[in-house]
């Protein structure tokens, strides 16, 4: 879709949003939506974002559904973040929002061509150790009980592949077996 690869090249989301406690600034779904409606509306497009609850044996996930149309023709993408209904600190509705709002923020930045890998909520430890680099490649290892590990079960449980985890990330045969129990 022509209007959509001109949107792309055109929208600029700015990282609006600060963590003071993490020192970084990041942009959320709602900075996504601000910048891209003026686009929308001078290519006359619509824009819709869903939810859907799934479940795929113990975990619990949303997968949101970004969908561009101009009318004739559309294009979506899809993303999933994990829910922690005991997540520390929050209610229930709060634990299912933030991953509705993380799933659709991943979702509009796989549409819109946003590349967060330089994000710091993409590379941001919380406190935590840093992930071990690869001295040989740009990519980062796989550690258990990292958020990315959480989300490489999901999608491994949802028939995603190892072979294309391997891609993106370098894995160890400690977490290869713990990922293939």
């Amino acid at each position: 879709m022509d209007k959509l690869r001109k949107i792309q090249a055109e929208l600029k989301a700015p990282k609006n949003q600060r963590n003071n406690f993490g020192k970084y600034n990041y942009r959320s779904c709602e900075d996504i939506l601000e910048a891209v409606k003026p686009l929308l509306d001078k290519y006359e497009c619509t824009l819709t974002v869903s939810d859907e609850i799934k479940q795929l044996g113990d975990i619990i996930f949303v997968e949101s559904i970004a969908v561009i149309s101009d009318g004739e023709n559309q294009v979506h993408t899809k993303a999933q973040a994990g829910i922690d209904p005991n997540r520390k600190g929050m209610d229930i509705a709060q634990s299912f929002g933030s991953s509705s709002s993380y799933s659709r923020k991943y979702a509009l930045n796989g549409l819109f061509l946003i590349d967060d890998t330089k994000d710091a909520d993409s590379t941001n430890t919380h406190g935590k150790a840093p992930t071990a680099k690869a001295t040989t490649s740009d990519k980062e290892w796989l550690n258990k009980g990292t958020a990315e590990f959480t989300k490489v079960q999901a999608y491994l449980k949802g028939g995603g592949t190892l072979a294309n985890v391997e891609k993106k990330y370098k894995v160890s045969k400690e977490t290869k077996e713990l990922l293939t129990k």
